[in-house]
């Protein structure tokens, strides 16, 4: 029988932080890239995490898989702390965590082969197999992702960039991971590329029973794949929900405004929506506004959001909301909020 807990990864008060160089004689800058980070992930489901760039999205999910480690917080794998771990005992875990990146050609050495690309994670992380066990299957895998096996002996150049995509998913998929976390993967491609990768993710999840942590600034690709939505700003959640709850009630302005900025393809639906577009840019992670961090952007913002900083309490369905204001704003009535 499965034992595997409910709540295959959970992440508790997770912060991180980089430091900059002042200059000469200067001290150096602290930027808070991540801060209060705390959420749970279900086996099986999609959690989809959203924002601007530069919200904290890839560092975050670096910080899952242990790439970067985390000035404070826990990041507890089947209800073991990762962050505790020494590196020869987190090489065992590595099989289990693995990463689908956002530039498809970029994250391929160019010097090897596909069955060579797709095959090295088995070298380091299942020393056990033999040649042809390798061999057998990296074919299978190919296959899985819709490559044929005449392309084994190929170069990533000769490939398209939904092609090298799924050389990269089949690196990812070839230890059997449990979790995979995909930082933008189709944010480099053409529209139509992107809605055939976004179907063989879904496909693969339901096949291999996978667990995705699914990366994008884009609300309009999140939706197709997720369960749950994290919303991103300045390095701390300002909502999580599911996705119909986001798509349907919005209840952080943050949120709202990413949704005005999906497009509608129908014009008249377009010009009802109801408008909460972003000001300005996103405030520097080194000097972050007083209060709340999205206050200086946002359209409903009072004086009070410059003294408290709004924790991220639980409200109806148990859904996650950071703003104090959350119950005045409510959902506008004629809102036309994505599709």
């Amino acid at each position: 029988m499965d034992q595997t807990p409910i709540n295959l990864l959970e992440i508790r008060d997770l912060k991180k932080t980089f430091s900059i160089s002042g200059g000469f004689l200067a001290r150096p800058l602290v930027l808070t890239a991540l801060s209060d980070i705390n959420f749970t992930i279900r086996k099986g489901e999609t959690l989809g995490i959203v924002g601007e760039s530069g919200c904290g999205k890839s560092t975050l999910g670096r910080c899952i898989l242990q790439l970067l480690a985390p000035d404070e917080g826990q990041v507890l794998w089947l209800g073991q702390d990762l962050t505790k771990l020494p590196a020869e005992e987190m090489r065992k875990h590595r099989a289990d965590l693995q990463i689908i990146f956002q530039d498809p050609l970029a994250s391929l050495n160019p010097r090897m082969t596909v069955g060579e690309i797709i095959a090295d994670p088995l070298r380091t992380l299942r020393p056990e197999l033999n040649k042809d066990e390798r061999r057998v299957r990296v074919l299978k895998t190919m296959e899985a992702v819709g490559l044929l096996p005449e392309m084994i002996n190929r170069y990533p150049h000769e490939f398209s960039g939904g092609q090298a995509q799924r050389i990269g998913i089949a690196r990812a998929l070839i230890t059997e991971p449990k979790l995979i976390v995909c930082d933008e993967p189709v944010s480099a491609l053409d529209v139509s590329i992107q809605a055939q990768i976004l179907n063989l993710l879904s496909e693969l999840k339901d096949e291999f029973g996978l667990t995705l942590i699914f990366i994008s600034h884009n609300l309009s690709v999140v939706r197709h794949v997720s369960d749950r939505i994290l919303v991103l700003y300045l390095g701390r959640i300002v909502e999580l929900a599911t996705g119909d709850e986001i798509y349907e009630e919005p209840r952080h302005p943050y949120t709202r405004a990413l949704l005005t900025a999906v497009p509608i393809p129908d014009p008249k639906l377009a010009r009802q929506r109801n408008i909460d577009a972003l000001r300005g840019e996103i405030p520097s992670p080194i000097n972050p506004p007083s209060g709340c961090t999205f206050r200086t952007r946002c359209r409903f913002a009072k004086p009070r959001c410059a003294e408290v900083r709004p924790p991220l309490e639980s409200i109806e369905n148990g859904r996650l909301v950071a703003c104090i204001r959350w119950r005045e704003i409510g959902v506008p009535e004629d809102a036309v909020l994505g599709v």
